[in-house]
């Protein structure tokens, strides 16, 4: 019996991350437990040495993955050479792949080579998408400041400059939130490439490519362009009216309202809550509490008609726009975080594998003979 989509089929077994209706945990430890009492280097750590480190082992850490913002130089040109309109998004897919091949590491898939290229991708994705918002919004490069949290160091390579003290410690925690998330679509995308014993960077690169789209990791940038085609907070009703009365008229080209609804999470998505409290933070440092009431409308809205919640795209949109990030740097910013998931789920998928290959039910057409192309 097939199942469209996969939805309900147990594709695997994992000891990363365990998401149910009403909780998500990385390793044992609750989702909300983590964004109140840890930082998003030791959450790193977690998930890809399966244990919270020491004190010193979060300091050699650190300094592995802050060494490794320093991208080859050949990589820099080509990104330099880029076409200036590519989607970033792309960018970091091709960067992936090209940091491949100036890893001295990069085709051994032994243990302890695979948690060095793991800590590498960490920090050169975070110096990639530092590096393409110099490139292409003409922000000054800046250097990581061994002080400053993972969260606050990409902030500050995005944007050019130190960012406030609450907006570093929003997207530390917001690279939390994202962290994991189970078998979502990207996270198989590199699992099903490593079950065939393809290198990381071949695995990263296709969950990369996967999480570009608008029904994954892409939805934060949708949200916030929808929050911008709303404008203002009394307009939330009638925009929401006006969709619904074209969805309704024309059901072949539904437009989709982005950041809500969840495969899993039926009854709302916990991430969503907490980003939405760090959102309203922000918002009495930046005076642009408009964002939150129109967010809220549209979500009581969904709610009161179709008993659908928001994700955790749906917050992340007004907070990165607060901080003043650029919206195609939005999606970035999850790979940023998923990176670290990702290897986590690619070792696993290592030490103990075996290719996928699911089957398929077939719907074409029965048996047929081939026509000899004079009588077709």
């Amino acid at each position: 019996m097939s199942s469209k989509g996969l939805a309900g089929i147990v594709a695997g077994q994992t000891s990363v991350g365990e998401v149910t209706q009403t909780s998500l945990r990385y390793r044992g430890y609750s989702i909300g437990d983590l964004a109140e009492n840890a930082t998003f280097d030791e959450v790193a750590y977690l998930l890809l040495h399966g244990e919270m480190p020491k004190k010193g082992e979060l300091a050699e850490f650190r300094t592995r993955v802050q060494a490794s913002m320093e991208l080859p130089d050949p990589v820099c040109n080509a990104m330099a050479a880029m076409p200036k309109e590519t989607p970033p998004m792309d960018m970091l897919r091709s960067v992936a792949s090209l940091l491949g091949h100036y890893d001295p590491e990069a085709q051994s898939n032994e243990p302890k080579a695979n948690i060095r290229k793991s800590e590498r991708l960490l920090g050169q994705m975070t110096a990639a998408t530092g590096f393409w918002s110099h490139l292409i919004n003409n922000v000054p490069i800046m250097k990581p400041d061994p002080s400053a949290s993972h969260g606050a160091n990409l902030l500050m390579m995005m944007l050019g400059k130190r960012g406030s003290e609450l907006a570093g410690r929003v997207m530390d925690g917001t690279l939390i939130l994202y962290a994991e998330h189970e078998f979502n679509a990207s996270t198989f995308t590199a699992r099903t490439i490593a079950s065939t014993l393809a290198d990381m960077h071949s695995a990263v690169s296709g969950a990369i490519g996967a999480l570009k789209g608008p029904l994954h990791g892409g939805a934060n940038e949708a949200a916030m362009y929808q929050f911008l085609d709303i404008g203002k907070p009394e307009n939330v009703e009638k925009w929401f009216n006006d969709l619904e009365a074209h969805n309704a008229a024309h059901p072949e080209n539904k437009r989709l309202l982005m950041g809500f609804g969840h495969r899993v999470y039926k009854n709302g998505d916990h991430r969503a809550s907490i980003l939405r409290d760090w959102s309203l933070q922000l918002s009495k440092e930046t005076g642009q509490g408009h964002w939150i009431d129109m967010a809220d409308r549209l979500q009581k809205l969904m709610l009161e008609r179709k008993n659908i919640h928001p994700n955790t795209d749906y917050p992340a949109a007004h907070a990165y726009y607060q901080m003043g990030i650029p919206i195609p740097f939005y999606t970035p910013i999850f790979v940023c975080s998923r990176v670290t998931g990702w290897c986590a789920h690619i070792m696993e998928q290592y030490s103990d594998n075996r290719i996928i290959r699911p089957t398929s039910e077939y719907v074409g057409p029965p048996e047929r003979k081939v026509v000899p192309i004079e009588k077709r």
